[in-house]
């Protein structure tokens, strides 16, 4: 009874504490609404006077969407006001890449033209910016060099494809080009992805030749030995003895697979594109293949174990039981990477691009 009220009021503190942070963001939205009215009231001159400007690329920069979707609706022309650098909304969001604002870009429709084209204070565009390297708060958000490399590839191409086709070799102060630009920004990066997926790699390549090996040996001493006469296994009619060589040929072709997939990446050469799609998609097969081989090597041993034991359900169950512990492990560890590298490769993209017209 005790238990169940300490439940009872644990969910009631849940619910209370959603309740509170519904109503600071009701009373939140109507302030804002009610400032944004008193802005648009103001001239240009009270408006400079009262730091609106600066306000509006602040939330730029940390991409406060609610207040510069309101701003725009009351104030239009804060969309084309520049800040320190002479970045517009949309160039300032790509500089501190603030995904969810650039996305405001496509509810625009006809006014998209106006942005797509403008230069800042150094001369670069749009591309420009997006070729320049993350700032580092963003790009510690992203787990592995080689993803932080893919996604910053992923911002290249995305503005790439907005931007005029002309633009895409208008060259900056400095004389460089986007291209240019970004191979000298991300070289760094570049080394470092490389890095990454040369040792995880190397790691699960080891681990794959085992599992080969293991298997390999396991498909030609099976449980209980083979007849004289026939050269036929012992308990080859038994259930466990199908379910021991189909896991074990399972367990030996998947950690094969694996195992040439990270050759594949070791043997890569590394180039920019590389990390859009070819490595990722070399990962995600050699991770998920590994994972399924020491899944299914488990497999092998209970089956095993169960020829060995006759079906002695007391040895059986607590042994299966442990079996799954090192599966359960590697999944725990390995599982949200390969998530995260298989939503970054085919997930919906970086922007929203079926935006609703909103202005």
């Amino acid at each position: 009874m005790v238990l169940f009220d300490n439940y009872l009021n644990i969910v009631d503190l849940g619910i209370k504490q959603m309740y509170d942070l519904k109503k600071i963001h009701i009373y939140s939205d109507k302030i804002l609404r009610c400032m944004c009215e008193h802005i648009s009231s103001l001239d240009y001159e009270e408006q400079l006077k009262a730091s609106v400007h600066p306000a509006f690329h602040s939330a730029v920069k940390n991409g406060t969407l609610e207040f510069i979707m309101e701003m725009i609706k009351a104030c239009p022309h804060v969309m084309i006001c520049t800040d320190d650098n002479s970045r517009t909304l949309f160039m300032s969001s790509i500089a501190n890449r603030q995904e969810k604002v650039v996305s405001l870009f496509y509810g625009l429709e006809a006014t998209r033209s106006g942005f797509v084209s403008l230069i800042d204070s150094s001369g670069n565009t749009m591309l420009h910016l997006a070729a320049k390297l993350s700032p580092p708060s963003q790009l510690s958000r992203i787990s592995g060099a080689a993803l932080q490399m893919q996604r910053e590839l992923q911002w290249y191409k995305e503005v790439e494809s907005i931007i005029n086709p002309t633009d895409k070799d208008f060259a900056n102060v400095k004389g460089q080009i986007a291209r240019e630009l970004f191979t000298s920004d991300h070289a760094d990066l570049l080394l470092k992805g490389e890095e990454w997926m040369k040792a995880t790699a190397t790691s699960c390549t080891v681990v794959g030749a085992l599992i080969i090996t293991i298997m390999f040996t396991a498909a030609f001493t099976v449980p209980g030995g083979y007849v004289q006469e026939s050269g036929y296994p012992i308990f080859k009619d038994k259930e466990s003895f199908t379910v021991f060589i189909v896991s074990d040929a399972i367990s030996l072709f998947s950690s094969s697979t694996s195992v040439l997939m990270f050759l594949g990446i070791l043997t890569s050469r590394y180039a920019e594109e590389d990390f859009l799609k070819s490595l990722p998609t070399k990962l995600i097969i050699g991770l998920s293949t590994l994972f399924f081989s020491i899944a299914t090597m488990m497999v092998t041993f209970c089956a095993a174990l169960m020829i060995i034991v006759d079906g002695k359900l007391q040895i059986i169950i607590p042994i299966v039981l442990v079996a799954c512990i090192p599966v359960t492990f590697f999944m725990m560890l390995q599982f949200p990477l390969l998530v995260e590298i298989f939503v970054s490769t085919y997930g919906p993209g970086i922007f929203n691009k079926k935006l609703k017209r909103w202005y």
